[in-house]
């Protein structure tokens, strides 16, 4: 089966780009001309699809300029969902999709002088490889006309090998215009309003520092909010955590780690331990998101950037760069919208049990889904307290089979065993060291282990990958019709967070804006399920700041 629609491959090195289809080479010449050139396609070819070895070279110039491209597809993330991992070459995606050995590929040149190759200049050697010369800058600015050509082919191949697994092409699609949006976060970044953000950097890690003096004293200063409960003490080196699993046991606070979740139940018990938990926070923000990290990611237009990944190498969720993705909760409420704007926030409501229901083909399950509370529906059906309740779905998704859960999931066992059967399965495999696959088809890795220890905990691995890697597809699938929907009166993707999208949009569209996020999420749902019997939800808010979100 071949990938929908028109193809244009666009390769781009420097300032050079160059663009193919079935038809032969239609552009070579410099990146700014192929701005001119795609715009136009994009207008007169009403199914244009947009081809690249990997969207951020080639799609990064292109959304500089203000283009909007409408499809695509990305070799390197097909090439990902079908065999897994993440760190690829142009080589490995041609030999994959052309049914190639990989143990076979020629070696790439050592530079040594007696390190002779035939004919550097050949684009396909000996076996139908890639020259192994293709991984250089400079070999690949020499042949982009080729490199063009060879992508409308790969993703032909590769359309024919994804038609193979049960929504692979679609999933393949949506993966390709995840790596797209991925590029759009990355030019335009997450609105900040700095003057609240140096307050609460001020607040929390001290004022910026003059010189590097000024930054030991101030490092001090905050130090000796903890040393000051522990006279006698102040050579304590706060960040060491031997030194301060001491000072902790010196005071009858005996822990074998200095993790906070393990601190917390001592707070009370002496005011160093609080003092110590908040000095944890502020030093987190003074080391990761202080001055130099608000220096370095924080454009003179107020927007922080990072470089987004469309695919974590594991089960397929987006990450991020910069922070975006652990931001402290502290300078949350410096996110915030521009003037004449707003922030739409969507969070997916119990998604993975959702997603599990909906993978599994589990009836009863599915059933469960029909109430914005599927915790207190579970509950009942299991004849549990709704906490008992949620810690048996958690349990049966991330493999704990023992202790409070133990009872609760005999019980899953019985009610919902399609469910639990599914998730089973998975993790006997990973057991075994066979891969996975998730619903929309991405290849999930696994590894022989002789340890049975490591066994099970491949195992718990493999068993969670199904649900979240679905549930990534999900998110990408609701995401970029989100994208769609709200660019008509201008509104934009400006986050990801895991299950969260946050949506940059004119103040007089707001409830426009929230109104087409659920009708997205609804319209994505039907398409990626195929109109099945669960019900998807999300908490959706317009707030000024993203922080006003979660009160």
């Amino acid at each position: 089966m071949s990938v929908r629609g028109a193809l244009y491959a666009v390769a781009v090195q420097g300032d050079h780009a160059a663009c193919a289809t079935t038809d032969g080479v239609q552009f070579d010449g410099a990146v700014a001309d192929l701005v001119r050139f795609v715009e136009q396609t994009e207008t007169s070819v009403a199914e244009a699809r947009w081809v690249w070895w990997a969207a951020a070279p080639a799609a990064t110039p292109l959304v500089r300029a203000g283009l909007h491209l409408r499809r695509s597809w990305d070799l390197t993330e097909a090439h990902r969902l079908l065999v897994g991992g993440f760190e690829v070459g142009i080589d490995e995606i041609w030999a994959v999709a052309a049914g190639l050995d990989l143990a076979g590929r020629p070696a790439p040149s050592t530079g040594d002088l007696f390190d002779l190759r035939a004919d550097d200049d050949a684009v396909v050697g000996a076996g139908g490889y890639l020259n192994p010369s293709c991984l250089q800058p400079d070999w690949q600015q020499a042949h982009l006309p080729d490199l063009a050509r060879m992508a409308v082919v790969t993703a032909d191949r590769q359309g024919a090998l994804l038609s193979r697994r049960a929504h692979g092409m679609s999933t393949a699609t949506s993966e390709s215009g995840a790596a797209l949006l991925c590029v759009e976060l990355t030019v335009h970044g997450l609105p900040i309003d700095r003057p609240v953000l140096e307050q609460l950097i001020t607040e929390t890690a001290g004022p910026r520092p003059r010189d590097a003096a000024d930054a030991d004293r101030i490092r001090a200063a905050r130090d000796q909010l903890v040393l000051r409960h522990v006279p006698g003490r102040g050579a304590t080196d706060l960040r060491n955590p031997a030194h301060v699993r001491d000072l902790l046991h010196s005071l009858g606070v005996r822990v074998d780690d200095t993790r906070a979740w393990h601190l917390e139940p001592y707070r009370d018990l002496h005011p160093v331990v609080g003092a110590l938990l908040d000095w944890r926070k502020a030093e987190r923000i003074a080391t990761t998101y202080g001055w130099s990290w608000l220096d370095r990611f924080i454009g003179a237009d107020d927007r922080l950037r990072g470089t987004w990944t469309a695919c974590d190498g594991g089960a397929g969720r987006m990450t991020a760069g910069a922070g975006l993705h652990s931001l402290p909760t502290p300078l949350r409420p410096a996110v915030a919208a521009e003037p004449g704007h707003v922030l739409v926030r969507a969070d997916l409501g119990q998604v993975e049990p959702r997603v599990l229901a909906a993978v599994s083909a589990d009836p009863d399950f599915a059933a469960a889904t029909a109430q914005d509370d599927l915790y207190a529906t579970v509950a009942q059906q299991l004849q549990l307290e709704r906490p008992a309740a949620k810690i048996a779905v958690l349990a049966a998704m991330y493999g704990q089979t023992s202790g409070p859960a133990a009872d609760a999931l005999q019980r899953m066992e019985r009610t919902y065993p399609r469910a639990l059967r599914y998730l089973r399965t998975a993790a006997e495999r990973g057991e075994q060291g066979q891969p996975v696959m998730t619903y929309g088809g991405r290849l999930v890795r696994s590894r022989p282990a002789a340890d049975p220890a490591a066994r099970r905990a491949i195992g718990r691995f493999t068993r969670n990958a199904v649900v979240q890697g679905a549930a990534a597809e999900l998110f990408k699938a609701w995401a970029l019709t989100v994208r769609d929907a709200v660019r008509p009166w201008g509104g934009r993707i400006v986050l990801c967070l895991h299950d969260e999208l946050l949506v940059h949009a004119p103040a007089a569209h707001a409830g426009r804006t929230a109104q087409a996020v659920d009708d997205a999420l609804q319209a994505a749902a039907r398409r990626w399920t195929g109109g099945g019997p669960v019900r998807f939800v999300a908490d959706i808010k317009v707030v000024q700041r993203w922080s006003e979100a979660k009160e």
